[in-house]
């Protein structure tokens, strides 16, 4: 969702369906976002926190300013400067989630030119591309050794 968020950006108008979300453009830093290690280190005493982590903290930094730069960026077509960058931080600092569904309306109440009137002829296209069906359950069932199974280990 949050490639298509760029994308969107970039666009005059944002033309979505009313069931359609984008989702925040936070950067990931490996696993983790980087507005949460950002906020791991501001949270602990600086001296307790290990090397690897504080080389976490710098490259999040740089990619959560990097990104939020771009976004300012493709904004500034749409707002003014101030809320252009209130909108990118909002966007890129991870007030959400990175999978967090950012519906119409929450895109709306950020100022994002929005419109959920979708042409006919779209969902006739869509219709000539079936999506196939995701080939994996939506709940997977994984079973975990229970104290009997690790008493037979023992002996």
């Amino acid at each position: 969702m949050s490639g298509g968020t760029l994308i969107a950006l970039a666009a005059d108008e944002i033309v979505m369906d009313d069931n359609a979300v984008l989702g925040p453009i936070d950067p990931q830093i490996g696993k983790y976002p980087a507005g949460s290690i950002l906020k791991a280190v501001e949270l602990k005493n600086i001296n307790r926190v290990d090397d690897q982590t504080l080389i976490l903290a710098d490259i999040a930094n740089k990619a959560v300013k990097q990104v939020e730069d771009t976004v300012f960026r493709l904004l500034l077509k749409h707002m003014d400067d101030a809320r252009a960058r209130e909108v990118a931080h909002t966007l890129s600092m991870g007030k959400w989630t990175h999978d967090y569904p950012l519906t119409s309306d929450i895109l709306r109440e950020l100022g994002l030119p929005i419109s959920t009137e979708m042409p006919g002829e779209f969902y006739t296209l869509m219709n000539l591309y079936p999506q196939p069906a995701q080939g994996r359950p939506s709940v997977q069932y994984v079973p975990l050794p229970t104290g009997e199974d690790e008493n037979r280990k023992r002996s």
